[in-house]
């Protein structure tokens, strides 16, 4: 008989660090055209900073050269290397999974399935691990690269209701995780107000990420209920301030 679960392996390596460290650090690197040096140093940090995994990938992630990063990365990485799927130009067999996500805050049915049909089969061939993620984006006020690539309108910060059904929707969809995103350099982090009240909806995961620029906004994050934090913008700017984060991530609970 076939295991309808399926392979899970990075799936519940998250689970457990979450389960024993309170919480996940995630870094989100965007190879997109940089310099392999760069990326490498960033790799580093992360595997001496006692980040639990990598997300790789972007909205615009497209030259030629992605998939030779790809490779780098998972050949300097001793943390799980994870999909953060921007189109479907960007799978290769480098990934140990992918985050197999749908824009369930938007209307565009692209996002919400059909980039999702046409990824399926070479998924399968490729043999890569998926996790079933609803991504929900919320206005961080920086009109994100996500808003234009996938033409959706992310949900106001203030209509806590509707993020809250949202969240709901995608939980009985069956989805394994929640992703709370508030853009790639987003002025404002999603509140812990919005966290609270998802938290508190729901009895899945939630990632949170976009516009957490301090280790203190990651702690509160974790605080209120995020079960994985993810940094990004901020970390290429410093590569040695990722322990930071980490360390208030990790010890986020209160």
């Amino acid at each position: 008989m076939k295991n309808l679960l399926g392979k899970s392996l990075i799936f519940r390596t998250l689970l457990k660090t979450i389960k024993e460290k309170g919480a996940a650090h995630i870094l989100l690197l965007d190879p997109d055209k940089r310099d392999e040096e760069s990326i490498e140093e960033r790799v580093k940090s992360a595997n001496n900073s006692g980040v639990d995994a990598l997300l790789v990938g972007g909205s615009l992630m497209m030259d030629a050269g992605c998939e030779k990063r790809v490779k780098k990365i998972k050949s300097i990485s001793k943390i799980p290397v994870i999909l953060f799927p921007g189109g479907i130009g960007q799978l290769n067999s480098y990934y140990d999974a992918m985050l197999f996500m749908s824009v369930i805050s938007g209307r565009n049915p692209h996002y919400l399935i059909g980039e999702q049909v046409l990824a399926a089969p070479i998924v399968k061939d490729l043999d890569i691990e998926t996790i079933p993620v609803g991504y929900v984006l919320i206005d961080g006020g920086a009109g994100s690269t996500v808003e234009f690539i996938s033409g959706t309108r992310p949900l106001p910060m203030h209509r806590k209701d509707i993020i809250v059904a949202h969240a709901l929707a995608g939980q009985y969809l069956g989805m394994k995780f929640i992703y709370l995103e508030a853009g790639s350099g987003a002025k404002e982090p999603v509140s812990t107000s919005i966290i609270k009240a998802v938290s508190k909806a729901i009895n899945i995961p939630i990632i949170v990420g976009g516009g957490i620029n301090t280790p203190d906004i990651a702690k509160s994050a974790v605080d209120a209920g995020a079960s994985m934090v993810v940094t990004g913008t901020v970390i290429e700017k410093d590569p040695g301030y990722i322990k930071n984060f980490t360390d208030a991530i990790h010890d986020g609970i209160t």
